[in-house]
């Protein structure tokens, strides 16, 4: 399947072709909306496609008016993986809001036949050996992984002072009780000493913001929302609802890629809407290996870990111990032949042959893997690797071998129109019975924007008024004029493509403080003005090569589909950030953030 290729070097000719594809490719797809090409399932008629499937019923309750000590806005595992550490700390009274009916975040609201997590679950499923959980295979299934969280919360009694099926409307700092007042949408009044935000940035589903759209007299659902009602089975299979019917899935990123081969099984016909294919290598999928599992040494998940992070992100592993195709990304292998010839290549140039050659091997796996030659060039990536997250999979490619499915490229346009019967592209209209928009969510990092609610600090200035000139805070987890209100995800914080990683990490350094503050006892969490200012210094003066790098690719949610801002990633990468985290605890970094209750933060 691999090909040969001649010294990149001397094919200059080659790679100058290549560039003007990728190029061109963009081009063709660059939109003046930009983000606005979507709509969001909060927008009028297109509200029914953020019902929630599985708590459908709202479970009475009499509102809250107390007081508690932490308030965790966001039930997944950012959320879950605080409050496990805070009750390591000593937090007796945590309680979580979250619309949805249970923990589980985005696990709680996917469930779509076929899904799986993408890294390793060796390596996704966090406190593997803390919880006890076996993972049944290399990557666990969707369901599993639900129940690992659900896990997590009866291990550290998370559950017991939950608001669920409610949302955030006020959160305000009181300054003389030096507490958090929190107002729900269901009538709940009560003050927090703590209040930590982990909403995580895929919070609402989005939709195509095309003509047409509420005119579909179709079924059709977000795969985020699955409606088994209307295809039969669950999560692991057995749609036998669409044996008689034209389905058509739109989209074909990360979630498209599992839910395609799983109702390409039993849809009389599908139609898989394409506007920019996705880079697909192999996915490895396998049984847990008994033999190996009872072999593993406690620690074993945290070597793991740090040898993946190591080989995916900083390159500093000498031995490759998970192996798989996340560890022969196009940068791996250019990072590595830069260590190898000391730096002594030129670094932009060893980085985009890597990517030249890698991209190379993924479009000759789609020419090896497709019948038809015109469905492969179409289903083919012209653009380089990390434009797009990398996909994995062993069974999409060959879908498009069945004689019941088709794929309907649209050249990077998307869909012109929707029509009652179905949707246009090209001037075509494809009638159809049911549309399942695999169409991701709306990616956001801003903490205020992602619980949905104003947040406001000291003499009620909102988080979004503070940060009208850039994001601001010590480390991504703690602001100024904020004090008591953490955060988790990844702005002015590490990035990993494991991200539950990072939030562990996260979540194990908040815990400690909280730890502090509960020992010291009269105190509060708020950066000194001088440490924000440094963290924000450093945050804006790393390198500017990656954002050039997403200018240049093709649009997708990791680039604001074509009109990058500014990176607040901490781009040295989670073991550069976790040293760093290191070295201020050993430095007194908590005087930083510590305040005497009643003082004035300097």
């Amino acid at each position: 399947m691999t090909q040969t290729h001649e010294p990149l070097s001397d094919t200059a000719v080659a790679l100058e072709a290549v560039r003007a594809r990728y190029r061109a490719e963009r081009d063709k797809r660059i939109r003046p909306d930009g983000t606005e090409q979507y709509a969001f399932v909060t927008e009028g008629k297109l509200s029914r496609y953020g019902a929630d499937p599985w708590t459908p019923e709202v479970a009475e309750r009499p509102a809250r008016h107390d007081v508690v000590d932490l308030t965790i806005i966001g039930a997944g595992f950012g959320g879950l993986l605080a409050g496990a550490f805070a009750r390591k700390a000593g937090i007796e009274k945590i309680r979580y809001i979250d619309v949805a009916g249970d923990f589980g975040g985005t696990w709680y609201w996917n469930r779509y036949p076929g899904l799986t997590c993408d890294v390793e679950s060796y390596l996704y499923l966090p406190m593997l050996e803390e919880i006890g959980t076996k993972p049944s295979r290399k990557f666990a299934p969707g369901e599993e992984i639900r129940q690992h969280a659900l896990a997590i919360a009866e291990r550290f009694d998370l559950r017991r002072d939950t608001l669920f099926q409610t949302e955030v409307t006020s959160l305000r700092w009181n300054d003389d009780e030096e507490r958090w007042e929190v107002e729900t949408s269901r009538d709940d009044s009560f003050a927090s000493r703590y209040v930590l935000i982990s909403s995580g940035p895929f919070q609402r589903p989005k939709l195509p913001r095309i003509p047409g759209i509420e005119s579909f007299e179709g079924h059709a659902f977000h795969t985020s929302r699955w409606d088994y009602a209307y295809t039969g089975g669950d999560h692991t299979g057995g749609l036998d609802g669409l044996a008689d019917k034209r389905v058509a899935v739109v989209g074909t990123g990360a979630t498209g890629l599992q839910v395609v081969p799983e109702v390409a099984k039993y849809a009389k016909e599908l139609f898989v809407v394409q506007r920019t294919p996705s880079a697909i290598d192999v996915r490895g999928d396998a049984p847990t290996d008994d033999e190996w599992w009872n072999s593993l040494k406690p620690g074993w998940q945290r070597r793991r870990r740090d040898n993946w992070i190591d080989f995916v992100h900083g390159m500093g592993a000498d031995e490759n111990i998970v192996g798989g195709a996340w560890t022969d990304l196009a940068t791996v292998r250019g990072m590595r032949r830069l260590v190898e010839t000391g730096f002594a290549s030129d670094p932009a140039l060893t980085m985009e042959l890597a990517d030249y050659e890698k991209m190379e091997e993924l479009r000759q796996r789609v020419v090896d893997l497709v019948d038809d030659s015109e469905t492969a060039a179409a289903l083919q990536p012209w653009y380089r690797q990390m434009c797009k997250r990398p996909g994995f999979s062993d069974h999409y490619l060959q879908v498009f071998n069945q004689p019941n499915v088709s794929l309907v490229d649209t050249d990077g346009r998307g869909i012109d129109s929707f029509t009652p019967e179905g949707f246009v592209v090209d001037g075509v209209e494809h009638q159809v019975d049911v549309i399942i928009f695999a169409t991701g969510y709306e990616l956001n990092f801003d903490a205020a924007t992602r619980a949905g609610v104003d947040i406001r600090g000291r003499g009620g200035v909102s988080l979004t008024e503070r940060w009208s000139d850039g994001m601001r805070t010590l480390h991504g987890w703690v602001a100024r004029e904020f004090p008591n209100l953490l955060q988790m995800g990844l702005l002015q914080n590490a990035f990993s493509f494991n991200f539950t990683h990072v939030l562990e990490d996260q979540a194990e350094h908040i815990g400690a403080v909280l730890a502090e503050s509960e020992h010291r006892g009269d105190v509060l969490i708020e950066p000194t003005e001088e440490a924000e200012n440094e963290w924000v210094a450093v945050i804006h003066g790393q390198d500017t090569a990656g954002l050039e790098f997403q200018a240049e690719c093709t649009p997708s949610y990791t680039n604001e589909e074509g009109k990058p801002s500014r990176a607040e990633a901490y781009t040295a990468g989670p073991t550069a950030f976790r040293q760093l985290l290191a070295d201020w605890w050993a430095n007194g970094g908590l005087e930083q953030v510590l305040t005497p209750k009643g003082a004035t933060r300097a």
